[in-house]
């Protein structure tokens, strides 16, 4: 009973294009990352004197002899900043595209069946004859 429910539930339309997505958007994220990381970053580095942002941190205490150092890594914070924005701005882009052909498609008018057509003929020719008399 209980497996049967979670197979029809697992199967829904919506959960299958909800994991789909989840597998796009991981990849995508790494695609990112590496965009940020390795194409983005070096130039930005270049313009500010070879600083790599990854590196940057506050040291809060130093290491000792039984304890690493404790540190405050906002480089990486800022590196994992901009892959938020160069995401959330593609998803941005790509949401703002499907909703312009969505509204192409509902903005094409549908053609009356041939049904409908004959139908209404018949309805203005008794609107005629009513009129008359």
């Amino acid at each position: 009973m209980l497996l049967k429910e979670f197979k029809k539930f697992a199967m829904k339309g919506n959960v299958v294009d909800m994991a789909i997505g989840v597998v796009i958007g991981g990849a995508f994220g790494k695609i990112v990352t590496s965009l940020v990381n390795d194409i983005i970053m070096p130039p930005i580095g270049a313009l500010t004197g070879g600083m790599d942002f990854s590196k940057l941190s506050i040291t809060l205490k130093k290491a000792t002899d039984t304890a690493e150092a404790v540190t405050l890594n906002y480089g990486t914070f800022i590196n994992t900043v901009l892959d938020f924005v160069i995401i959330s701005f593609s998803i941005f882009i790509v949401i703002k595209q499907i909703n312009k052909f969505k509204k192409k498609e509902e903005a094409k008018p549908k053609e009356t069946s041939e049904e409908v057509k004959l139908l209404q003929e018949i309805r203005d020719e008794l609107k005629k004859t009513k009129s008359t008399s």
